[in-house]
């Protein structure tokens, strides 16, 4: 029956060295492989958090063979499952999408600060408010906040200019502007997190997206205790995240409750997000502060993530740079005069060369590198047993990249691939793109997404010329990656900007 099933050590993934063992045992009575020196474990279990990690997790891909996925042993040998194949992606992502929900433990201890939305709901739950938040996220409402997204990319070039900033250190920036975005279009709330890095809602933010290494030890042991054990653990980071949770739900419920008075008094016609969704009527009040909570936490460190990896990769490639810096100017006015001349939708998604930038960014550099599903019951994958309770590794990073799906330059960064004819952008699957994962857990904010990356790289890059301050980081291998909610470099992204006047 397992004759088809390759095993790989964890460490494997990481290492140069391989040890690959097709196992003869079932699964119940599999002879387990030997762990390495608990600094290793430790170091190197359960998350996929560094580049090389990632990197190498793709390469065994390619090189083990297997048909679908890869076995691997982590942590005190408890087995995980990679998909690797088209095929085992539909069936966990489509056809059994509710077979395999998000562990239970991730959404108990990521439930305070994300809310159970739309992320972290499961089976009819998630059924109900996903038919219930579409009419939110329809296209017609997506443009129109392209003006609030202009607007806002406007206020950040603004400050960074008058700051006279000769380096710029992206993460800070991306995190503080995508607040303020989701903010605005998503809570019809301005956080002032542009004119002020320091106020209390980044700060809050700070706390719940800063990896640290309590909060890495817990996510190490999360499949190994119950939730509940973690967080009433007496430790700096519980106290910290339990009133980072209780800052944002409460914010989140100021926020629903005026918005629900001026419904009451059929005056609520804001163009955000969770003012279309109240207007639905399908939502409880609490419904709506996880909703919000939900938009809060996932609008605007994915996007975050996914601009900082746009400035890194331009930096990286200044012909794509000069040549997306052309096609900005040449059909757009510059963010200074976005009140005389607001741009629309139609100006931005108008631009072939910027959408394909942007595609290619997010294959690139998923901002969700990996995501966990664990099987709620016996069943199987591609007709092999999977027991209840075994946890599926879905890995963006290594699937975005995959030569088998992207071809020979699936490592390059090259957005003319996009331009093709081609829906994928060449691949051959729709699952070869996971940034926005597949199926009915796909991400319903995709378009907002998009949207939102669009404009702060057309602003940004229309008025910057910019390069690394640091020439090692030229080369991924040198660039450390930091892991939480999504993957960014670690101790920040430093560019040289120069603002460009003559636009």
């Amino acid at each position: 029956m397992f004759r088809n099933i390759t095993l790989v050590h964890l460490q494997d993934l990481h290492t140069p060295s391989v040890h690959i063992a097709a196992s003869p045992y079932p699964h119940s009575f599999r002879k387990p492989l030997a762990l390495g020196p608990w600094d290793e474990a430790v170091s190197r279990a359960l998350l996929f958090t560094s580049e090389r990690m990632l990197t190498n997790l793709g390469n065994r891909n390619e090189t083990v063979p297997n048909h679908g996925f890869l076995r691997y042993l982590g942590f005190f040998n408890a087995e995980r499952i990679v998909l690797t194949s088209p095929e085992a992606l539909h069936e966990v992502l489509v056809t059994q999408n509710y077979s395999f929900p998000k562990p239970a433990s991730l959404r108990e201890t990521a439930g305070r600060f994300l809310g159970i939305g739309l992320i972290l709901s499961e089976g009819d739950a998630h059924k109900l408010q996903r038919r219930s938040m579409n009419p939110a996220f329809a296209p017609r409402n997506i443009k129109a906040l392209y003006p609030l997204f202009w607007d806002k990319t406007r206020e950040m070039i603004e400050r960074i200019t008058a700051d006279r900033l000769e380096t710029v250190e992206v993460v800070e920036w991306a995190s503080r502007i995508t607040l303020d975005l989701i903010g605005v279009a998503g809570l019809g709330r301005d956080f002032g997190a542009i004119q002020d890095g320091q106020n209390e809602m980044v700060k809050t933010y700070n706390i719940v997206f800063q990896p640290s290494a309590q909060a890495r030890m817990l996510h190490l042991i999360e499949s190994l205790v119950p939730a509940w054990v973690l967080t009433a653990l007496p430790i700096k980071l519980n106290s910290d995240m339990s009133q980072a949770a209780r800052s944002i739900r409460e914010t989140c419920r100021d926020i629903i409750s005026s918005k629900q008075k001026k419904q009451k008094e059929k005056k609520l016609d804001d163009m955000d997000i969770i003012s279309a969704a109240i207007r639905t009527g399908t939502f409880t009040e609490d419904g709506l502060i996880d909703q919000a909570m939900m938009l809060l936490a996932a609008g605007h460190d994915t996007t975050g993530a996914a601009f900082t990896w746009g400035i890194y990769l331009l930096s990286k490639h200044p012909e794509a740079q000069d040549r997306l810096r052309h096609e900005i100017r040449q059909r757009l006015p510059p963010p200074t005069q976005a009140i005389e001349s607001p741009i629309s939708s139609v100006n931005i998604d108008s631009m072939p060369y910027l959408q394909a930038v942007c595609s290619e960014i997010l294959r690139f550099y998923a901002p969700v590198p990996q995501t966990l599903r664990e099987a709620a019951y016996d069943t199987t994958i591609l007709d092999q047993f999977i027991p209840k309770g075994t946890r599926i590794v879905i890995a963006p990073w290594a699937t975005n990249r995959c030569t088998k799906l992207w071809g020979p330059d699936a490592h390059a960064f090259r957005p003319d691939r996009w331009l093709r004819e081609s829906a994928h952008g060449g691949t051959e699957s729709k699952y070869g793109f996971l940034s926005f994962l597949q199926g009915p857990r796909a991400c319903i904010g995709q378009g907002f997404a998009r949207a939102e990356l669009a404009c702060l790289l057309a602003g940004w890059v229309g008025s910057f010329e910019f390069e690394l301050r640091d020439g090692v980081s030229m080369d991924e291998k040198n660039v450390d990656v930091k892991g939480g909610l999504t993957a960014r470099p670690a101790g920040g992204l430093h560019v040289k900007a120069k603002k460009l006047e003559e636009w």
